[in-house]
């Protein structure tokens, strides 16, 4: 299976997952959910939930193991979609576009936005908490300890702080590292050490695949950084070039665009290299590596 039809399976997938683990638009909050289920299923290429399930593939081919992961897949998912209805706000990075239709606030109204990313976030850990009989007490706490650690003030909302915090300043490359690595890459790599834990990985799988996680992680914003200077609106689905309208630092920022395509090749094959030593069930990671590496939105 090459990479396309491995993403587009594991992405019916996990939508299907995602529509049954959420709630229904009906009763007294429908308006409510409706606008969480608006942004979770508006598009998306649903990378770190697979990234979680194919991590759990690298360790074992055990089948039960891998679906008990499904919940923690999709409250990563829930996660990620917060974070983008939150980032879009007024407040924030203002977008009218996300994944090429209208944000949550333009299309709900800020307040009703703010709330909706409330609910998919505090949502994702009702899920995480659910018993799983194929995955054990001990592992979900773990997992549920590090992906409230990536999500929180050191991980994804503190590089988000950082991030709005630093616009229009002149700021070292170590601080723009420290950004990518906790608003993108935190995220990223718990996606990946999450389905680790949750295969039962030992403690040689489990540092190796926190390695390629934080790297991918890295790759990840460093492409995002090269499509928003270089990609169109149609393309990214979202406004093209915000970055330099908002005076972030970003990688072509500091390097140009050839050395940080460069950057970002050597990136993901640090990443396929940290899992020399696995077999050939982690081929999805390492080709997803590489398609990281080349997507165009």
């Amino acid at each position: 299976m090459n990479i396309r039809d491995y993403l587009s399976a594991r992405k019916r997938e996990v939508e299907k997952a995602l529509d049954s683990f959420m709630l229904p638009e009906q009763g007294v909050f429908t308006d409510h959910i409706a606008a969480m289920r608006y942004s979770l299923f508006v598009g998306g290429k649903r990378i770190r939930p697979i990234l979680c399930l194919a991590a759990a593939e690298a360790v074992t081919d055990d089948a039960a193991t891998r679906d008990a992961l499904l919940p923690v897949a999709c409250a990563i998912e829930c996660i990620h979609t917060y974070s983008l209805i939150h980032d879009d706000l007024p407040a924030m990075d203002n977008d009218d576009l996300r994944r090429g239709k209208p944000t949550n606030h333009k299309k709900y109204g800020e307040a009703a936005a703010i709330l909706a990313g409330d609910g998919l976030l505090t949502y994702a850990f009702e899920l995480l908490s659910r018993p799983a009989s194929a995955l054990p007490d001990g592992s979900r706490l773990r997992i549920i300890q590090l992906i409230a650690r990536a999500a929180g003030p050191e991980g994804m909302v503190g590089g988000q702080f950082l991030d709005i915090s630093n616009e229009n300043r002149d700021y070292p490359f170590e601080l723009l590292k420290t950004i990518h690595k906790s608003k993108t890459g935190a995220l990223i790599a718990c996606s990946v050490l999450s389905g680790a834990i949750g295969a039962g990985a030992d403690a040689v799988q489990e540092e190796k695949l926190r390695e390629y996680g934080i790297l991918i992680g890295l790759a990840f914003q460093i492409v995002d950084d090269l499509l928003d200077a270089t990609a169109t609106t149609t393309q990214l689905g979202k406004t093209a070039g915000s970055d330099r309208a908002r005076g972030k630092a970003t990688y072509p920022a500091f390097f140009g665009i050839e050395a940080t395509k460069e950057k970002a090749r050597e990136t993901v094959e640090a990443a396929k290299t940290a899992l020399s030593s696995f077999s050939n069930r982690a081929q999805p990671l390492i080709d997803l590596a590489d398609y990281i590496c080349m997507r165009t939105h």
